[in-house]
């Protein structure tokens, strides 16, 4: 999170009715194509000139409908905010919110609403403005707001009443602050609080972009904790390797390495599922996925051949295993996956996406769908499996246990 000084909404001493007015009318100027009496905070002015550019609605908004409840639990899932540090976000600020009449609303990226606790009666309004689970609060769906413009700045970022470029927002007052993944250091979101306009305070936005930091120290804590839990996968792991070898977290954090000079982190292709890679230290390093992580080791020094899966389609829940000389690793497959993996277990010689649609859906038409699940088992099993055709590799045993 970029930190430094808090730019309050409202500035320190200034009469805070009488500053609600003077925005008001620059507000009404700006969009009438007239000099301001009093000019907006540069932020908001820059802000305004995005949103107008893309063409959003000073009186409506722009048209983004709120995503379906099915929408909102798969980013929920995906969207990196779970855990402690959703935990943090909820008791650092819900209970100030409730007993002082505001809502606070958790983001994805995306600026979609994904949770919304506080004052009932809040609620009710923030309903009547579209402010919904499931609703955009990016700046190009709904204007200048915290969310939206605290996601593009990539900074905590207050905004009171005309402020917002949007006129039915104007009866609001709002803050937000960023969060970002300790792993990456990508973007996840933003947490934010928002009320009445006659509830603006300075302190709100030091609350939030406090509350900001303690769940990005939770999540901080929950990457120490994977990466510990992948140290002790790599220890007895390198222990049988003669020669370099590396052990990474899936953003190249190193939890171990043998043969290799110390480094905490390497950087690791954006396509999480390449065979080979290429390290300005190391040169070409084949990529081998592990549970949770990939094993590196330099180009030559490792093959897939004596490799052994067994695809276990017999269990309440499907498993791939697999048997390498390093050692053996189960997967859970869900049973699309499993049908996929059966049905290239069963045609070594490979097949086509529209032979694949075929057969889980009995329309060759669907090749996107069959792409984008080869994709993701691609990210899991880069080494074990080609694209063209689709198949699992040549020098690979496999076999299958269907179960009694």
């Amino acid at each position: 999170m970029r930190t430094g000084h808090l730019e309050t909404a409202v500035p320190t001493g200034v009469d805070p009715h009488q500053y609600t007015r003077d925005l008001a009318r620059a507000h009404e100027a700006v969009l009438s194509g007239r000099r301001p009496p009093v000019q907006p905070r540069p932020l908001i002015r820059q802000s305004w000139g995005r949103v107008r550019s893309q063409g959003v609605d000073p009186d409506r908004g722009g048209d983004c409908r709120p995503a379906s409840s099915e929408e909102v639990e798969q980013r929920r899932a995906t969207c990196g905010l779970t855990g402690d540090a959703l935990l943090a976000l909820r008791t650092g600020l819900v209970p100030a919110a409730e007993s002082t009449g505001h809502i606070v609303v958790i983001v994805d990226v995306d600026g979609r609403v994904l949770w919304r606790e506080g004052h009932p009666s809040v609620f009710r309004r923030a309903d009547r403005l579209g402010f919904v689970e499931g609703a955009s609060w990016a700046e190009n769906a709904v204007g200048t707001n915290a969310i939206g413009t605290a996601l593009v700045e990539d900074r905590p970022v207050q905004v009171h009443s005309a402020e917002h470029f949007v006129r039915t927002h104007h009866a609001w007052t709002c803050a937000a602050a960023p969060i970002h993944d300790a792993a990456d250091g990508r973007l996840l979101g933003a947490v934010n609080i928002s009320g009445p306009a006659g509830t603006v305070h300075p302190s709100t936005l030091a609350l939030v972009h406090a509350v900001a930091g303690l769940a990005e120290a939770r999540l901080r804590e929950a990457h120490r904790t994977r990466l510990d839990r992948l140290r002790a996968i790599a220890a007895p792991l390198l222990a049988k390797i003669d020669g370099q070898a590396m052990v990474t977290d899936r953003h190249g954090w190193v939890a171990a390495s043998t043969g290799m000079p110390p480094t905490d982190r390497v950087v690791l292709p954006e396509r999480p599922g390449a065979e080979r890679v290429w390290l300005p230290a190391f040169g070409t390093c084949s990529c081998e996925p592990l549970p949770e992580g990939v094993l590196l080791r330099p180009e030559g020094q490792r093959s897939v051949a004596g490799t052994r899966l067994v695809l276990d389609v017999g269990s309440a829940r499907p498993t791939l295993t697999v048997h390498r000389e390093t050692g053996s690793w189960t997967y859970p497959l869900s049973g699309r996956h499993a049908d996929i993996l059966l049905h290239l277990a069963g045609n070594r010689a490979g097949t086509s996406a529209a032979d694949l649609a075929e057969h889980l859906f009995a329309d060759r038409t669907r090749t996107v769908t069959v792409r984008a699940e080869m994709s993701r088992l691609r990210k899991r099993f880069a080494d074990l499996l080609d694209h063209r055709p689709y198949r699992f590799h040549t020098n690979l045993e496999v076999s299958v246990t269907k179960g009694p």
